[in-house]
């Protein structure tokens, strides 16, 4: 104890110190990046806060899901700067802002994920590339979504939907919505995409780690044990190892009578390109083409079947849409009525276990970054409560089945007649303006430049970084810049 002090100032000092130096170490960190701004600039760096010393607002991030954005936009506007995943971001909302900025691709700002998100999928990926390797990745895999493509998918889409749609009406209770279209996705993903024939086993191991995978994406770039990345990147290892072992069949078998997936149109198609891909190159647009299907598609999914039982006169408006291009008829094999009529939207007094059952699922992954809805949707939809009736149609009795074949209700889907159904295609763009199943998106700046004009805001490239920055409004010294949705 130093001489002269009581015991009681001796603790009040052993206490203080360490304060006064995590406060030290706070300001010299947010000093650190306002150093690092565009000195030719004028115009101020978007307010916001840079969190704490390396791991800057990452925790909040992941504690608060979406209330983290909305939250820091309403203290600070549609511009604000943080510290995000081990790098800096400036997070833009409003559409006029991202519209500049969606301009200004290539010139102003170009694509840059986060570190964690690079290293689990990839270097030969399409997410990693800019300038001209991305356009020569973005022709090879063009032919994975040309019509031909796709009018190849559709029968086995249609069959896999079928499928799943079937084991929804036979289940006894409420429907976990978010996770059962998870594990639809996956499985059109798997079977169609990649062309891989599973046991159930397989299936669900599989889809269990890409999930950890995905989950993972988004960490902080610390390759420690028990850390995000370090799941992430063992997740992704024992993908390769499975996915290498799969095209290495594949390619064996050869088998022309096969159905046509899409690791078969990027083969085909970077050899029309002059371009033989490597095994890792092959893995990792496979593990790529599951991760672009896999999340988005499910929130997408679950947003409109939320949607739907919030406005039944849509459902029959679509209904009679269907009716009219000769798309909807009863299922044969459930004579007593459609699997599609078994959802039900009843009064606010009455029970609501299919909605609770989704907005538990949806509420529970919103701490990821690809959340699928917001908290304020959630709580604003109690207005009318989706259930399902007692007498489930599909359990009762069926039409035979010849013993070693399922029973799917299928129709004559094309292309073609899809494109004429109108009335649905704006209903599933009203749902992705309405609830976007993806964030934002992440650009670096290439130079600086003003957003939020009439807060005199800017964004500007920091010399000091590896990676180029953004400037917005204020000029904020940033390696990442955020586009983000507002609902």
């Amino acid at each position: 104890m130093p001489a002269g002090l009581s015991w009681p100032e001796a603790a009040a000092l052993a206490l203080l110190a360490p304060a006064l130096l995590v406060a030290l170490c706070r300001h010299l960190w947010a000093l650190r990046w306002s150093l690092s701004r565009d000195r030719s600039s004028a115009l101020p760096l978007p307010k916001g806060s840079m969190g704490w010393p390396f791991f800057g607002e990452t925790l909040h991030w992941l504690l608060q899901g979406s209330r983290f954005h909305s939250s820091r936009r309403e203290m600070y506007g549609n511009v604000f700067k943080t510290h995000l995943l081990g790098r800096p971001v400036v997070r833009v909302t409003g559409a006029e802002n991202i519209r500049k900025i969606l301009l200004g691709e290539h010139t102003m700002v170009s694509t840059q994920w986060p570190q964690s998100t690079q290293i689990i999928l990839g270097s030969h990926t399409l997410l990693s590339s800019i300038g001209d390797l991305h356009r020569q990745r973005r022709k090879i895999l063009a032919r994975v979504f040309s019509r031909a493509a796709l009018e190849s998918y559709l029968p086995r889409i249609q069959k896999v939907v079928s499928w799943e749609l079937r084991g929804w009406c036979m289940e006894p209770g409420s429907i976990a919505v978010y996770s059962s279209t998870k594990t639809l996705t996956f499985r059109i993903a798997a079977r169609i995409l990649l062309g891989l024939h599973l046991e159930e086993k397989q299936f669900k191991d599989l889809a269990k780690t890409f999930e950890q995978l995905v989950e993972n994406l988004f960490s902080l770039p610390l390759n420690i044990p028990f850390s995000g990345l370090r799941k992430g990147i063992k997740a992704r290892d024992t993908l390769h190892k499975f996915m290498e072992k799969a095209i290495q069949e594949k390619l064996q078998r050869n088998n022309p009578q096969d159905h046509s997936d899409a690791l078969d149109f990027i083969m085909n198609s970077a050899k029309e390109h002059g371009k033989e891909l490597t095994m890792q190159e092959l893995k990792e647009s496979a593990i790529e083409l599951i991760f672009a299907a896999f999340f988005t598609t499910a929130s997408a999914s679950t947003s409109l079947i939320l949607l739907l039982l919030k406005h039944p006169s849509v459902i029959e408006k679509i209904r009679q849409e269907l009716m009219s291009h000769e798309l909807y008829h009863q299922c044969e094999c459930c004579p007593a009525g459609s699997c599609l009529d078994t959802l039900t939207v009843q009064s606010r007094d009455r029970e609501k276990p299919l909605f609770h059952s989704m907005a538990k699922d949806v509420h529970k992954d919103q701490s990821q970054p690809p959340a699928p809805l917001e908290e304020d949707s959630l709580q604003s939809s109690a207005l009318m409560e989706p259930t399902v009736p007692q007498s489930n149609p599909c359990t009762g009795p069926q039409l035979p089945v010849p013993k070693g074949q399922s029973c799917h209700c299928t129709s004559d889907i094309s292309l073609e007649k899809l494109s004429r159904l109108r009335y649905l295609d704006c209903v599933i763009k009203e749902v992705l303006r309405v609830l976007p199943p993806v964030s934002g998106g992440y650009r670096t700046a290439l130079q600086t430049f003003e957003l939020d004009v009439s807060k005199c805001l800017a964004l500007w490239q920091a010399a000091r970084e590896l990676l180029p920055a953004v400037v917005c409004k204020h000029p904020v010294s940033s390696t990442v810049v955020g586009l983000g949705s507002v609902p």
